[in-house]
């Protein structure tokens, strides 16, 4: 083995202050439930619903400090990686789901920059699943690869830093200097708009590729519907270090009478279908839209990989950045406060979630979430019945492959058990998807498969290189956005509710409490949307019915609780945006964007889970629209950057009936004030509604201001009026409601 201090070393952060701070807030907390609990009896049902809404922050706010007590940070060495004497194979999984929301030429764009990444090419191999079977994507597939061949070599001659071409195309610092120099990188620069131009013209014209045979599989199918299809774009022969990485494209078959399982069956078959070809030992999967950013990435999770004792590094994930928001991330989509806080906390525990992607794995891993599965004569029921896949499987289980010296490996020859192990109905009757694998029973199969690893009582590790090491596309505009929440909330509640959720592999399983209290912090987080919907709507109803629930000179010891919590909370939070080097306009992005997913993703993510246990309707998985940017849209575009899009969606309606409801609420108030309106008597007895209950009408239509400014714009930057039409159903629905609680 090798000497783990030189390959990467493990830090714990201290921050004493930060923790004092969130000590004291807890504290805070938990008198102000102590006020509400000695004056329920005096206060009714306003305070009985703040009370609620209270205690689930509380222990929320608990949760977090538990989870961020003791976070670490890993520093890696890849200077010292020379002395590794046997540098392993590592299998690349790239997933694609359809070539309209996901256009070729960004899946092209991540190819290549993974081919190009600083690693011996004949220990690389990459596996692109194109989940909608489009001739368009293995078209530009074959001509990417055909670019490969000149791109690679630039790259490393150059040690060019960002090897994905469309970014490094539209910097504007060259990696190096030198008449030789400019002189190659226009030639690249004419090969990559040519490269553009063809992509471009086959998804215009089909006629581009349909006369080739190379082709012919593709003829009378549809994303839904079509046969195995396995094409190697590229081979590396005779495991040539300074040559091109293998590349395989594989469409798996689909066919309309059998489950696919969406991104996690995908990811099934790329590992089944890696594994007969080249097995590497360590496999990374990325999404189609996550281009490396940092050449030098797989040295870097190999210092864990190889410096840590196995069950130490069990996986590296990488943090998830993007590099098309606009400043001030105005959608709340940047997740790097996540990674560099709460991941940070859990890396201190038993390490970070899975992510989903930029995520590393050990392929024994991923062979042996069953604990059985060592056993003799458990291969062939786990793992099918192709004995090419046995057979690899039991070299990876066994350590053959890692231990052995280096094999020239012909990738046509295994390609009849790649077809076997990617057909519809393979993983009938076998432990993929339920034992071995990727997990299935969650549209986010990424936690649910990281829970599965932890509870073996396995530890990950967290890993934030700079440059970071890989960048990618979020969502932009108000409904992308939002439906992407939406589909991590009905995915996170599913694993809750599952066999494998957290709370009972706890109990049954080698997962620690602290691990598990930090996976249903995650999980729960939408759970917490019913409680901040009800506080939201408390100031306005309290203004209704001239009741209070906010502090105001009159209640000192409300007063003395409320107000301290709401600062220090708001400037804690704040500070650690600063700490990540983000804005304060940042971090109000954020506040905004939560309160809207409290009102919409939120609230229709735990509706469709409900539906689903009722067996009403399924959970749908939504792709969500990406495309290339490099931040030089049209004029009209530039203008209105950031601006928060709406259509019809239902997903807009709460929001927009919380904001029809506060304004009434402040009307009311503003006309009791001048006289033209008598206040009704307090519904409980106490005094009337005052400056805290306004001041808290205001936070929310500040926090909900894209929804006010969109009830007066036009056009897409517009709520449309049958949704306004629908939230103001809403309010009046809510009116006898209203009625009976006076």
């Amino acid at each position: 083995m090798f000497n783990s201090s030189a390959l990467y070393q493990k830090l714990s952060i201290k921050k004493p202050i930060q923790t004092s701070l969130e000590l004291l807030i807890l504290i805070l907390a938990i008198s102000l439930l102590l006020y509400r609990l000695l004056h329920l009896k005096s206060h009714g049902l306003l305070w009985l619903l703040a009370f609620f809404s209270e205690l689930c922050f509380t222990f929320d706010w608990f949760l977090y400090i538990l989870l961020n007590w003791s976070p670490v940070d890993y520093k890696t060495y890849p200077q010292h990686f020379k002395q590794v004497p046997e540098v392993p194979p590592v299998d690349v999984l790239v997933t694609t789901a359809d070539w309209k929301l996901e256009p070729s030429i960004m899946v092209v764009n991540t190819v290549l920059s993974l081919l190009a990444v600083d690693y011996p090419a004949g220990k690389l191999s990459c596996y692109v699943s194109d989940d909608g079977g489009s001739p368009v994507l293995l078209y530009a597939l074959v001509e990417a690869s055909n670019f490969a061949k000149i791109w690679v070599p630039f790259c490393k001659k150059y040690h060019v830093q960002v090897r994905a071409p469309f970014r490094y195309f539209s910097s504007k610092s060259p990696s190096a200097d030198g008449h030789e120099f400019r002189q190659e990188e226009k030639r690249m620069k004419d090969e990559y708009e040519r490269l553009c131009e063809r992509i471009e013209a086959a998804e215009e014209n089909p006629m581009v590729y349909e006369t080739s045979k190379y082709y012919e599989a593709f003829k009378n199918t549809d994303k839904k519907n079509h046969p195995t299809i396995i094409k190697i774009l590229l081979e590396n022969k005779g495991n040539d270090s300074n040559g091109i990485p293998n590349l395989v494209y594989v469409a798996r078959e689909k066919r309309p009478n059998q489950p696919h399982y969406y991104k996690a069956g995908a990811l099934n078959v790329l590992t089944r279908v890696s594994g007969v070809m080249t097995n590497a030992p360590f496999i990374v999967n990325i999404d189609c839209d996550m281009y490396v950013n940092n050449p030098n990435v797989v040295v870097e999770a190999m210092c864990i990989l190889l410096g840590a004792e196995e069950q130490e590094s069990i996986f590296v994930q990488f943090p998830q950045i993007f590099y098309n928001l606009p400043k001030d991330d105005p959608f709340g989509c940047q997740l790097i406060t996540l990674f560099q806080t709460l991941l940070r906390g859990m890396a201190g525990i038993q390490g970070p979630l899975f992510g989903g992607c930029n995520c590393f794995h050990r392929r024994k891993t991923i062979y042996t979430l069953n604990s059985s599965q060592n056993k003799t004569g458990k291969i062939e029921e786990n793992f099918g019945e192709s004995e090419e896949l046995t057979k690899s499987a039991n070299e990876i289980l066994r350590g053959v492959q890692f231990n052995g010296p280096p094999q020239t490996i012909n990738l046509s020859t295994p390609i009849q058990s790649a077809y076997q192990v990617a057909s519809a109905d393979y993983e009938n009757n076998t432990a993929w998807g339920l034992k071995v694998g990727w997990l299935y029973g969650s549209m986010t199969e990424d936690i649910l498969t990281g829970i599965k690893i932890h509870s073996k009582g396995w530890k990950s590790v967290l890993l934030q290189p700079n440059p970071p090491a890989f960048l990618g596309l979020a969502p932009t505009g108000g409904p992308d956005a939002l439906t992407q929440r939406k589909r991590w909330v009905t995915g996170s509640l599913e694993i809750l509710v599952c066999k494998t959720s957290p709370l009972l592999a706890f109990f049954l399983t080698r997962l620690t409490l602290r691990q598990c209290l930090a996976y249903t912090y995650f999980l729960t987080r939408s759970l917490y949307a019913i409680p901040e919907l009800v506080y939201v709507i408390l100031p306005a109803y309290a203004i209704l019915t001239n009741s209070h629930f906010l502090p105001s000179v009159q209640d000192t010891a409300l007063l003395a609780t409320f107000v301290p919590i709401f600062i220090l909370y708001h400037s804690l939070s704040v500070c650690v945006y600063l700490q990540c080097g983000l804005s304060v306009r940042a971090w109000w992005n954020n506040v905004k964007m939560e309160m809207i997913s409290t009102t919409s993703s939120y609230v229709f993510g735990i509706l469709s889970l409900v539906l689903k246990l009722f067996g009403i309707s399924e959970a749908v998985f939504e792709v969500t629209p990406k495309g290339l940017s490099n931040n030089v849209d049209d004029k009209e575009d530039d203008r209105n950057v950031g601006k928060f899009v709406f259509n019809e969606s239902p997903l807009f309606i709460i929001g927009t009936a919380v904001v029809l409801l506060h304004l009434m609420a402040l009307a009311s108030s503003l006309l009791v004030t001048v006289g033209i309106l008598q206040p009704p008597s307090s519904s409980d007895g106490q005094r009337g509604s005052g400056i805290g209950e306004i001041l808290g009408c205001v936070w929310v239509l500040m926090a909900l201001s894209p929804f006010l400014r969109g009830l007066f714009a036009k056009g897409k930057y517009g709520i449309p009026f049958p949704t306004i039409c629908k939230s103001a159903s809403l309010i009046l629905l809510f009116l006898p409601f209203y009625k009976w609680l006076l």
